[in-house]
């Protein structure tokens, strides 16, 4: 089972948009795919997707009830299937108090003489439902801020992807992950992998490109480059759903630098899946957008 967080210390830097497009992207390869998302704040995947009906419902069963073991159902009913049959735990308010609520359970436990490590419950979640034999692939997109959201998160999945955006600030967050992945490893007494480093947003001038000679030359695999596609992704927020079915069913002619990018999702996916030995049954050609062989575009 390949498993990862999408992560960034920075903010806007595109992290749950590339989350949305991997998990499309390996979807549409063959593979299942879940996705997890533990950010709380608004405008996230559950919102992209558009399956976040539910985020202020008080009565609702949600994924914090579980990860402090007082789930009012299985798990596998908070699970909604979105486009290119992806699956999604969707957000809900309540993920704003979960260190609150994983404290106070510890505390009630510990009151029993009994052990709850708050750090490891999505973990412990995952395997009491068999995720792994259900999926191959798991996708975490936690916040950027440290805490438990990020922590189970890391422990759940053990590896990072790290998009960033090829500036000073953007290079400074990644030149600081190995301090910050060595902490982690720590204080989670787990060891994390950095599958890929993702420059986004890229204008392709000299600056930037020097940056993103500096992330390989610090030993960050670097296997795509995103450009600069602001009306693509905007468009994507928009519509709620992914690059892939925006430019398929909301673009009316093709334009073929993005189904470049496209194409860059798709190479990314095998790339990451070829780290864990996954062999996706049957991968389209990156950027392809056809359907049982018939064009997709008149």
């Amino acid at each position: 089972m390949l498993s990862y967080a999408v992560y960034s210390e920075a903010g806007g830097v595109g992290k749950t948009t590339l989350t949305a497009n991997l998990a499309v992207a390996h979807a549409r390869a063959g593979l299942d795919v879940l996705a997890i998302p533990l950010d709380p704040q608004d405008g996230d995947l559950s919102y992209l997707f558009d399956v976040d009906h539910e985020r202020t419902n008080s009565e609702a069963d949600t994924l914090v009830h579980h990860l402090v073991g007082r789930g009012k159902g299985e798990f596998t009913d908070l699970i909604r299937t979105v486009e290119h049959g992806v699956d999604i735990v969707p957000e809900h308010n309540r993920l704003e108090d979960l260190g609150e609520a994983l404290r106070k359970e510890q505390e009630a436990r510990s009151d029993f003489g009994e052990s709850f490590p708050i750090w490891t419950q999505l973990q412990r979640v995952l395997r009491e439902a068999a995720v792994h034999r259900h999926y191959d692939v798991l996708i975490v997109d936690p916040p950027a801020s440290s805490g438990p959201h990020l922590y189970n998160a890391l422990d759940a999945t053990r590896n990072l992807v790290l998009p960033f955006e090829p500036s000073g600030k953007g290079q400074a967050s990644v030149s600081g992950l190995d301090d910050l992945v060595s902490n982690l490893e720590d204080q989670l007494d787990i060891n994390i992998g950095v599958l890929a480093a993702v420059p986004n947003r890229v204008k392709g001038t000299r600056d930037q490109d020097a940056i993103i000679e500096e992330i390989e030359a610090q030993g960050f695999d670097v296997p795509i480059v995103v450009r600069d596609r602001t009306s693509l992704l905007e468009g994507c927020w928009r519509k709620r759903c992914s690059a892939f079915t925006y430019v398929r069913e909301h673009r009316d002619r093709r334009r073929e630098y993005e189904l470049e990018t496209l194409a860059q999702f798709d190479r990314l996916a095998r790339h990451l899946e070829a780290q864990s030995s996954l062999e996706a049954p049957s991968p389209p050609e990156p950027g392809n957008l056809e359907r049982d062989g018939a064009e997709v575009w008149a």
